[in-house]
């Protein structure tokens, strides 16, 4: 299987099924962008570039596309595609999608809340606190801090599949966390300790046992109460063991080639997302990650001591882009920190600078969301999200 690594700026940065799929539309109808500026400002979003990133949607890359540049540069609003194939109709502007591994900003931010109450030692072993979780092989002390930073060494799971027609096949089936995660620590350490950094799933999940054990309550219960609850986030949730999307919504796809060599489009709409839990299941809305990310770097859910671990690297490993839940890439001379997450039908990416002048919520219904190579209507509106306006007078 093809798996995108994460990336906060992803721009810049043969199957035979047997089920029926909807074949791949000649995308002949208009893409329905709609957009407006809030400021008018020189240094604002450049609505112009905007606009023509969602031009071209829906297409083969894309069947439908929402944006929301926010800041004290300015705002912009977008979207474009259509909400299903079947119907053509206009996508919906405020649709809740799977927002994928932008859940880790949530569990990240959860866990520094319960850091500042005093209820988690950032610097304790998690094996003090889940000790029934490990086997003897894991004999180094993993801090709770290694496990937000993704340098704790415990490997991956091996989830529900390989390949994309594997997991499509079991894609009602239920994979526990606890399962997913126990084959994760038979397998023994990958490395020791803070050695290297390596973006895993398996992190976030265990943070998210870490929360319901010291706490008593279910992370969604917690994760809501301490996170989701305080940011707005009113349409934010996490729908465990439902495979279904609750409240409109514009349905994913995934590109499927057959084998006569032409590309069918598979409605992936409907997903058992429970091994993803507190690494990946949350569904969101870009209005609900835009108040998340703003009230985030204000210091309104997580106090500013504490919120410092989702603005530092790891010590000692100068490569190292991962903080705490976020990571960072510079973009001329601007830093910008965030997150992507991707499920199969749906590609988001959440980010901004940290003094909030500009920020970039997008979500794509990405027809190869797991792909390593970048989408380009997702290149497109992150190119465009961070250019600025050329000042009234200068040449184009």
């Amino acid at each position: 299987m093809r798996v995108r690594t994460s990336s906060v700026l992803a721009a810049s940065l043969v199957l035979a099924l047997t089920a029926g799929p909807l074949a791949a539309p000649a995308f002949a109808a208009p893409a329905t962008a709609t957009g407006a500026t809030a400021t008018h400002r020189p240094d604002g979003p450049d609505a112009k570039a905007l606009r023509a990133a969602l031009a071209t949607v829906p297409d083969e890359h894309a069947t439908a596309a929402l944006v929301r540049v926010g800041g004290s540069d300015g705002a912009w609003r977008g979207s474009a595609g259509v909400r299903d194939l079947a119907s053509g109709r206009p996508a919906h502007p405020n649709a809740a999608f799977r927002a994928g591994s932008i859940t880790k900003v949530v569990t990240a931010a959860t866990v520094l809340r319960l850091a500042a109450r005093g209820d988690v030692d950032l610097d304790a072993a998690v094996q003090d606190y889940l000790p029934d979780l490990f086997t003897p092989e894991f004999d180094k002390p993993i801090s709770v801090r290694r496990l937000l930073n993704h340098t704790s060494g415990i490997p991956a799971g091996d989830g529900l599949g390989d390949d994309f027609a594997e997991l499509y096949a079991h894609r009602f089936d239920t994979l526990t966390p606890r399962e997913d995660v126990a084959t994760a620590i038979a397998k023994g350490p990958e490395f020791d300790p803070g050695k290297q950094q390596h973006y895993l799933n398996v992190n976030y999940t265990i943070l998210g046992f870490l929360i319901e054990k010291v706490t008593g309550h279910s992370y969604a219960v917690e994760a809501t109460r301490l996170v989701l609850r305080p940011a707005g986030m009113s349409h934010t949730y996490f729908p465990g063991t439902d495979p279904r999307v609750r409240g409109p919504h514009n349905r994913g796809y995934q590109a499927v080639k057959r084998p006569d060599g032409t590309t069918e489009l598979l409605d992936v709409t409907e997903w058992n997302q429970a091994d993803r839990w507190a690494a990946g299941d949350m569904i969101s809305t870009t209005a609900d990650l835009e108040r998340l990310i703003t009230s985030l770097f204000r210091g309104e859910i997580v106090p500013r001591p504490q919120l410092e671990e989702m603005f530092t690297t790891p010590a000692g490993l100068p490569e190292a882009t991962m903080s705490a839940g976020l990571e960072y890439k510079k973009v001329g001379d601007q830093v910008f920190w965030g997150k992507s997450g991707s499920r199969y039908g749906y590609s988001t990416l959440m980010g901004g600078t940290r003094d909030l002048s500009r920020t970039l919520v997008c979500s794509v219904n990405d027809t190869d969301a797991k792909s390593t190579a970048g989408n380009p209507v997702l290149d497109a509106i992150t190119v465009a999200a961070l250019k600025q306006s050329a000042p009234a007078g200068s040449r184009p």
